[in-house]
């Protein structure tokens, strides 16, 4: 059997049992709470995994293993960003959070502010921020199928992003919620148990000694010990003082990014009580920190036996080297049959990846929309339960073709470098609003608008002047005096 083949069983056996999971969550979602937040029925130890399952995206396995495997040290400092920004979550969002709100990142920002402006100025960071992860996925997805079935035609790349959107808008539209984490946490679990198994077998390549491994690596990449050290992709000589300001700002989007990202932020909502919050995100940095090890490892050993220049003439992004590596090994270890079974296995993960990843951000942007824009906005609070779940489920088909249709003019992009965007925009505007609104009772509704959209403060709609209530006991005093007026 070729590993296309043997690929497509396992993929298809992933897809049947996630529809299963789908299926059993739609007979079990009954109204708002449970498509939004799975009836807060989810333990510590579950949401943690689903965390993990959410945060581990085709970025981290593929992007960043890419990364290394091209650039050694560089490649790994989105590794140590991604893993450092989980202290931000639990030491200043986590809990606060889940106490404070009930379904949305807005519903944090809209509770002692004008409602409307916050919650129009959330609801459309989420959806951007939400497209720009999508299109990493898709990415991932597209160079997952030309590695494998060993298509150039863009159409057959664009016919497979198409694919994985179908599928997402599925998870999203019947299962809600509590299909969505359920399907992550299954991933979360195949994909440890994939990417550590090719672990295992590339340290004991090298007597399991990881410093022989970097220096084979380092060796192989044709660039000597200046693969092991900064400088090499990022804050290089060449670039200056604005590549080293490049680098700088890169850290703190990813360090900070991660705490302000809506489809990350809406997990804290899945469990009943703060405490669990809290012990969920300290489940999903144990899991996270294991994982982003084993893509150092799984980075230099893509370096070592594959070696750069193939790993670029398949993809010039990188984005298949855990993959080739995976092939690469199984033949060393198990001979030919067993590359094609360990490419398969990897290869069918990280599709897993892409799913459960995708519809988690399909989840966060639709339910923003629906819970944010139209039942606040445009029904000023007058929607029923029912018609923002209607929403909510139209918006994902819309959502998803519209990242299906950027994900296609997308694809040369390092997918890495994708998320990098939606951390930028979720560090340097959701996160500050988040932080001034839990511990800064002067925060007010033209802070938070600013804060999200990068603007100066607006006027008041009613007497125009530049200061917004502190609370909602205090309307305008020159406008209506309801709190939906101020």
């Amino acid at each position: 059997m070729s590993h296309e083949t043997l690929s497509i069983l396992l993929f298809l056996t992933f897809v049947a049992a996630t529809l299963a999971i789908t299926v059993w969550a739609s007979r079990n979602t009954k109204d708002a709470t449970d498509f939004y937040a799975g009836g807060r029925s989810f333990s510590g130890v579950q949401n943690g995994l689903a965390i993990g399952g959410d945060y581990m995206s085709a970025a981290s396995f593929l992007g960043i293993a890419g990364l290394i495997a091209l650039y050694g040290y560089d490649g790994f400092l989105y590794s140590i960003g991604f893993l450092v920004a989980w202290l931000v979550a639990l030491l200043l969002v986590a809990e606060l959070l889940r106490n404070s709100g009930r379904f949305t990142m807005a519903d944090v920002l809209a509770f002692r502010m004008s409602p409307r402006p916050v919650r129009t100025a959330a609801g459309v960071s989420t959806i951007v921020v939400s497209i720009f992860y999508l299109l990493a996925q898709m990415v991932g997805a597209g160079a997952l199928v030309a590695l494998l079935f060993g298509f150039t035609s863009e159409f057959a790349k664009g016919a497979t992003i198409a694919l994985v959107g179908v599928l997402m808008i599925v998870y999203v539209v019947f299962g809600g919620m509590k299909g969505t984490t359920w399907v992550q946490i299954v991933k979360a679990v195949l994909l440890m148990t994939g990417a550590t198994l090719v672990t295992i077998l590339v340290l004991g390549q090298f007597g399991f000694n990881v410093l022989g491994l970097m220096q084979d690596a380092a060796d192989q990449s044709g660039k000597g010990d200046a693969f092991l050290e900064p400088g090499l992709r990022y804050g290089t000589e060449e670039s200056g003082l604005s590549g080293k300001l490049d680098l700088v700002s890169l850290g703190l989007a990813l360090v900070l990014g991660t705490a302000g990202l809506p489809h990350i932020l809406i997990r804290f909502y899945t469990v009943p009580t703060a405490r669990d919050a809290r012990k969920s995100v300290l489940w999903g940095i144990g899991i996270i920190g294991v994982f982003y090890l084993i893509t150092l490892v799984l980075g230099f050993g893509a370096a070592a036996l594959v070696g750069s220049e193939e790993i670029r003439a398949t993809n010039a992004a990188g984005n298949t080297a855990a993959p080739q590596l995976a092939e690469r090994i199984g033949e060393i270890v198990f001979g030919d049959v067993g590359g094609t079974i360990l490419l398969a296995v990897i290869a069918a993960v990280a599709f897993a990846t892409i799913l459960a990843v995708v519809a988690g951000l399909t989840l966060a942007s639709s339910s923003s929309y629906a819970h944010d824009l139209y039942a606040h906005v445009f029904k000023r609070g007058k929607a029923t339960e029912r018609d923002e779940v209607r929403v909510a489920r139209i918006s994902a088909f819309v959502i998803g073709a519209v990242a299906i249709v950027l994900g296609i003019f997308a694809q040369r992009l390092n997918v890495a470098f994708l998320v990098a965007l939606a951390f930028a925009v979720a560090a340097s505007g959701n996160l500050p609003a988040i932080l001034y609104s839990l511990f800064w009772k002067r925060f007010n509704t033209a802070g938070a608008v600013s804060a999200i959209y990068g603007v100066s403060a607006r006027r008041c709609s009613w007497c125009s002047s530049r200061r917004s209530c502190r609370a909602p006991t205090r309307p305008c005093s020159r406008g209506p005096t309801s709190t939906g007026s101020r």
